[in-house]
This record gives structure tokens, C-alpha cells and sequence, in this order.
């Protein structure tokens, strides 16, 4: 089996899983959310994945601008996942013309990146310009 294959067969089983656990955070968990961010709390600066809840939610909700803006990181795998996703399935449809999307390591480093500067921007806007996000 190909790396692209289990992939694939890896995505197919944890599609329901991901789609019942969005249905959990937007629906149940974040309703009750009493605290912060740890980092936040203690030091007063954003963490590298700060505002992936609210991206979470802003999505759910059909608001990409919004979700993109709180964490892009959260948008970046979901475009991944479903270009990755969507052209292996029509590969396997015998569509064609199609091939399945190849892992590239470019893809994992680009999150990197993106979890990187985001977390650099974010603390760049609050302690030179006083722009909070929380």
C-alpha cells in the first residue's frame, strides 16, 4: 500500500470522526468554556495555536473570512484534506484526466509556516499595536 493509499483509506475513516467532534466543540464544548489560554493566562501572549477553537467555530458557521483571520492554520488543513481527499475519490471514480494528489513534504512544512507566523503576527498586532483577539 502506497503512502497516498493509506492516506486516503486513513481520511475515509476519520471523516465521521472529525465531523461528530466539530458538531461537539460548536455544540457543547464551547458553550462551556470557563478558561483562557494557558499561555495567554499566564504571560499574556498568544500561543501558537490561539483562536484554533474560535476558527473552529467561525467555520461551522460558514464564516471563512472570520475563521481564516482567527487561525489560518485551521483553513489550510481543511483545503488540504479536501483537495487531497477529492481527487483521490475521482481517481478511484475513473474520472479522467485525474490523478490523486501526491504527499508532498512542501504541505507539512507550509503548516509550519502558517502556525509560525500566525503566532508571530498575533503578538506582533498586540504589543505594537494593542490589538487583541481575545
Amino acid at each position: 500500500m502506497s503512502t497516498e493509499e493509506a492516506l486516503y483509506f486513513f481520511g475515509l475513516l476519520t471523516l465521521p470522526v472529525g465531523l461528530l467532534s466539530v458538531l461537539a466543540v460548536v455544540n457543547w464544548i464551547v458553550p462551556h468554556l470557563k478558561g483562557g489560554c494557558i499561555f495567554w493566562e499566564l504571560w499574556g501572549i498568544y500561543c501558537p495555536g490561539c483562536g484554533g477553537t474560535r476558527s473552529l467555530v467561525a467555520l461551522a458557521h460558514g464564516h471563512i473570512l472570520q475563521s481564516l483571520w482567527y487561525h489560518p492554520l485551521l483553513l489550510y488543513c481543511v483545503i488540504m484534506y479536501l483537495a487531497f481527499m477529492l481527487s483521490h475519490t475521482l481517481e478511484k471514480l475513473h474520472v479522467p484526466f485525474v490523478k490523486g494528489m501526491k504527499f508532498r513534504e512542501w504541505i507539512m512544512y507550509g503548516m509550519i509556516v502558517v502556525l509560525i507566523l500566525n503566532f508571530i503576527l498575533k503578538n506582533v498586532l498586540k504589543f505594537l499595536f494593542g490589538i487583541v483577539m481575545i
